[in-house]
């Protein structure tokens, strides 16, 4: 289907003038036009991987302060700080702790709690 009309637009990503031939036409070239969409998906893919990363973080933290017993790691990520870090603070005897057997350790929320009101 061709037309003999001509529409004076402006390209959308390079916004040089172009003479358009359909009504719907919205780039120079095809060039221009594979341009803008490999950034309009680039854009798409960023911000698709900042949601996912968003709710990686956010929904553990929501997790953990309806726990009543944690794991190390989880204490960590509470805390803010390194795994190494915990197990110091157990050493130390700041956190008390429950040992359920061999590497399974268990920390109740009532402990963290003492632990920052003691200072």
């Amino acid at each position: 289907m061709s037309s003999n009309i001509q529409i004076e637009r402006i390209c959308e990503y390079c916004n040089n003038p172009f003479i358009a031939r359909t009504t719907k036409t919205r780039y120079c070239s095809h060039k221009c036009n594979s341009k803008h969409y490999k950034e309009r998906m680039k854009v798409v893919k960023i911000v698709a991987s900042n949601k996912e990363t968003k709710e990686k973080v956010i929904f553990p933290l929501e997790a953990l302060k309806t726990k009543e017993f944690l794991t190390v790691s989880e204490v960590a990520t509470l805390l803010s700080c390194s795994r190494r870090s915990v197990y110091n603070f157990i050493n130390n005897g700041n956190i008390d702790v429950v040992n359920l057997g061999q590497r399974l350790i268990r920390i109740k929320r009532s402990s963290l709690d003492e632990m920052f009101s003691k200072k």
